[in-house]
């Protein structure tokens, strides 16, 4: 029975390349991200190996295979400038070495993560996060990797079925804005349900999952590029929409907004039913982010100004 979780390092990752790709294992290694599913290693100055690091994990990396090849030329068009992680090579599950699942190599892209960055500045870059949001939402095809939890109806979250689940990571945020949160929630749970065609959603383009190139000589902060898209699916777009209150303060979101509703669902722009949606999902998002301190401590300040920007003036 395979591994749960495997400790992947340097080693298993050069010897992966060897077997594999062998024309790619002399290069330089370095462990850069060694997250809750995932490990990104940097394979010379341009490219990076992606490897899950527990069974959980396994299948969205293949849904990445599936899914960024049939999206590439779509967002490239977009988007140019920003670095995208079709995978260049593939990798399979090795049973000499251990090693039970699929992988791959992507192009490497320099810069920091959004989280890191203020949230002021984030404004530079907000209209090119949404033409490529507003790319990626076209039409999916039927066999689209599922996801249930991300692009589903409202109505059929965990959240919604038991009003006490949300209660629950409600507990973690200002008592003053709790009342306004489920306001908010249930202003979204009452907005019209999508009932378009599904569309291709990222699934969780949020500050970490997002790189930024930072300004220099007077120039910018640009974005460099958009990575883990092992959530990608398809469904309702207001899942990947709820990213805006994570993301940015009011001037941030109205760029990125305003870019969206010039380009999205075949130039008309989304509804307000959409949007309200999408503050519900923001809501989710922020919630959880706070109620796992200790797992992903990261995430906290994120969910902490996403909270505030929703419930603004609001408590």
């Amino acid at each position: 029975m395979p591994a749960a979780e495997i400790d992947v390092d340097v080693a298993l990752t050069r010897a992966l390349l060897a077997e594999q790709h062998p024309d790619l294992a002399d290069r330089p290694l370095e462990i850069v991200a060694h997250g809750w599913d995932n490990v990104m290693v940097r394979l010379g100055d341009d490219l990076a190996v992606r490897l899950p690091r527990r069974a959980l994990a396994a299948p969205l990396v293949e849904h990445e295979q599936q899914a960024l090849p049939a999206l590439a030329a779509r967002l490239r068009a977009a988007v140019p400038d920003v670095v995208v992680p079709v995978p260049v090579r593939l990798g399979r599950p090795s049973a000499a070495l251990g090693y039970p699942w699929s992988w791959h190599v992507v192009p490497w892209a320099g810069g920091v993560s959004a989280e890191a960055t203020d949230v002021a500045a984030r404004v530079a870059w907000a209209p090119t996060l949404g033409r490529l949001l507003a790319a990626v939402h076209s039409p999916a095809p039927d066999d689209a990797p599922p996801n249930p939890v991300r692009g589903v109806p409202l109505g059929e979250r965990a959240e919604a079925r038991d009003p006490s689940v949300l209660d629950e990571r409600l507990a973690a945020a200002p008592a003053a804005t709790r009342a306004a949160a489920r306001r908010l929630w249930d202003r979204a749970l009452d907005a019209r349900a999508f009932d378009g065609p599904p569309v291709w959603l990222h699934g969780d383009p949020h500050p970490a999952n997002l790189v930024v190139a930072p300004g220099e000589d007077g120039r910018p902060p640009r974005l460099s590029a958009v990575v883990d898209w092992g959530d990608v699916t398809s469904g309702d777009p207001a899942s990947d929409l709820g990213s805006l209150w994570l993301c940015f303060d009011d001037a941030g979101r109205a760029a990125c907004r305003a870019e969206i509703q010039a380009r999205a669902n075949a130039g008309r722009g989304w509804d307000e039913a959409t949007w309200a949606r999408a503050a519900g999902w923001s809501l989710l998002f922020a919630t959880n982010m706070l109620a796992h301190p200790q797992l992903h401590p990261r995430m906290v300040p994120i969910g902490r100004h996403a909270l505030a920007a929703l419930l603004d003036g609001a408590a």
